[in-house]
Formats: C-alpha cells, structure tokens, sequence
C-alpha cells in the first residue's frame, strides 16, 4: 500500500494554520468577564501550544475540553480530528470530522481527512463519496495527503467494480512521479477486474496480482518487451483465472492484433460472462469490417449488462457500419443517456445523425463536443 495511506500526512496538517473567525473570537474572548469565555481562551492556546510542541495525548484532552466548552470552534474541530487521526483513533476522528465539515462543508481537507477516517472504519461507501469530494473541492498544497486520497479511492473504485476509473486515478499518480512499486498491486487488481482491496487479495493469488500490476505498469513506462514476458508468464501460470486472457490480448491488440483477438477469445472460455472482452472483439472486428462478427458479441454484451453504456455504443457503432442507421442511432441514444459526458459516443452520434440527414441533431451534438472539450475531454 502507498505510503501515508494510514496516518504520517495528520502531523502536516496539524502543524499548518486552518484559520476560521472563531479562532480569532476566541483570542478576543481572553479578556472577557464571563468565566465561560476565559476558560475557553485559556483552553484553547494551551490546546494550540500542546499541538504546536508535539504532544499529541495533551492537545487531544486540550482539544476535547475546549469544545466541551465551545462545541462550534471550528478550528479546534479540525485540529482535534486530525490529532485523533494520528493517533490512530480513526472512529472518534470520524466523528470529529463529520461535526467539522457539517459547520464548513467548503475545505477539501476536511473531507480528505475524514474519508480517510471512514476508510479506516470500513465504511467504505462513505469513505469513497467524501474522497471524491475532496478531490473535487482541492487540498491545497498538500501534496502527501492528496496522494494518499487518490490512492485510497483508486483501491475503493476497484473494490466498487469501477475499474476504469480506478486505473485511471492511479496512472495518473504514476504520471505525478508517485513511485510505481507500492501501486502494483492496486494497479494489477484493477488490470484483472477482480473486486479486493490489496489487504483482501487472497494468499493464493500473490503472484498473479503482481504479474498483472507489473505488465501494466511496464506498458505505462513503454517497455513493451518486459509487458509481454510478464503477461506470457501470467497466463501459463493462471491459464484457468478470469481476466489472464482478456488483460493479455487486450494488450496484444495493439501489436499483434490476430494474436489478441485469439486470447480475448480464450478468455471468453473461462468467463463467459465477461462483458469487457466481448466489447473489445466488437470494436476489432468492426474496424476489420467483420460486422457480421461484432454484432453478436455487441448483443450479448447489451443483453448482460443493459445499463453499461460502452455495450450500447459499440452496437450502435457495429449497427452503423451496417447501414442500419435508425437500430444504431437508439443504440447510441441509450449510450449518451447513460454516460453523458462520454465524448466519443457524441461524435458517433453527430456522424450518424449526418449520415441520416438529421444536421440539426449533428449541429447539437457537435456544440455539446465543444463544451466537453472545454472541460475536459471524456474517454
């Protein structure tokens, strides 16, 4: 697992002011006449001095007893769930947090922190929604902690069965100049489809989620010889385990394409459900023009999986190619209702739209191309 994952990062963020005005109400407050407000004052730097000095135990008792007093002190909300954190106290840091980001929903950090939290606790959909918030909202600069959410979520994404989107988060802290050694196994459970954690990989399977994650990140660094030694090993290995095939032919496509098609092929004897094998056989066949190939495998993928919008678009891109223009523009249809940001299934759609003669269907798809660009571009 990536470093800090579990705690290092909490003592930055202890040691980096997170200003609120009630911080600076309670500094003001020192010199009040209410005993409430001076013990508070009292409290509160003795907390921020136990913190800045080190001792962890006494800022969290500091902490705590200055909320007994000011329940809504944001700053000592953060403060003290980032102590808890690094004390290795994740439910009561949970808790902290979840009180923190309910009075300033806006930081990034404070949602980082307490997905983290909730990562620790297990309760992983939680933790999965508040690391997507935070790197939605921004950490800042802090470099170290926005590793570890990126992590966190990629493993989470994998654990949820969202692998694309896992493989997408950890290549790009890969392409960050994170190390690939302590990825690999993430990346491999992401390359093979298999829904674990890298905690939960079984004992048996060591080998073969690292012979994945090792072939993968050999592609990403353009050694291609040492992707395919791994990826041969790994299927003479694991002849009879889902996924061997599909990651060893999907990458084989892109070299020798007759050899991939033959793998993808065998994966399809091992797992005959699998749906991302199938929707790489359409796409190859279609662009040989093999059309009469593809459309089957296309069906079969739509009939396993009526929301997956990737099967709905390569069968509207095989019913095209067939000239069945009307069958593959609703197929396209249902794609771009799934997943409407997905840039390529708008430029299937403009092109067919053209070819039926609908040019103003073509002239908004082509607007809603411009807009995506200019956000970001889909896959």
């Amino acid at each position: 697992m990536i470093a800090l994952v579990t705690t290092a990062f909490a003592v930055a963020l202890m040691a980096a002011p997170f200003h609120t005005a009630a911080h600076k109400t309670a500094s003001a407050e020192a010199g009040g006449t209410e005993t409430g407000s001076a013990s508070f004052s009292q409290v509160s730097q003795a907390a921020d001095r136990a913190r800045n000095q080190g001792h962890l135990s006494d800022a969290i008792r500091l902490y705590s007893q200055a909320l007994r007093i000011k329940p809504d002190w944001k700053e000592g909300l953060w403060y003290l769930g980032a102590a808890l954190y690094d004390d290795k106290q994740f439910a009561q840091a949970r808790n902290v947090l979840r009180r923190f980001v309910a009075y300033d929903p806006e930081p990034g950090l404070g949602w980082a922190l307490l997905g983290m939290s909730e990562f620790q606790t297990r309760q992983y959909s939680r933790s999965l929604d508040h690391l997507q918030r935070a790197m939605a909202q921004g950490m800042r600069d802090q470099k170290d902690l926005a590793q570890s959410v990126f992590y966190t979520a990629a493993v989470l994404l994998t654990r949820f069965e969202h692998y694309d989107d896992s493989m997408g988060l950890l290549l790009a802290l890969v392409k960050s100049g994170q190390p690939s050694g302590p990825l690999t196994e993430a990346v491999g459970l992401a390359a093979l489809r298999m829904p674990y954690l890298p905690a939960e990989i079984p004992s048996d399977r060591h080998d073969l989620v690292n012979m994945a994650g090792e072939g993968t990140l050999a592609i990403e660094a353009q050694h291609r010889d040492d992707a395919e030694r791994l990826f041969r090993e790994m299927v003479a290995a694991y002849p009879g385990d889902p996924g061997t095939h599909f990651l060893y032919g999907a990458y084989l496509l892109g070299v020798r394409p007759e050899d991939g098609v033959r793998e993808l092929k065998k994966e399809l004897e091992v797992s005959s459900s699998n749906i991302p094998a199938r929707l790489r056989l359409t796409e190859e066949y279609v662009k040989e023009q093999q059309l009469d190939l593809a459309l089957p495998l296309a069906q079969q993928a739509v009939k396993l999986d009526r929301k997956r919008a990737p099967a709905h678009m390569m069968l509207g891109e095989a019913l095209v190619a067939k000239g069945d223009l009307d069958a593959g523009i609703r197929e396209l249809e249902t794609a771009r209702e799934e997943e409407p940001q997905t840039v390529r299934i708008r430029w299937d759609l403009m092109r067919a739209y053209l070819s039926a003669g609908r040019s103003q269907d073509a002239a908004r798809e082509k607007e809603e191309i411009e807009k995506l660009s200019q956000s970001g571009p889909g896959e």
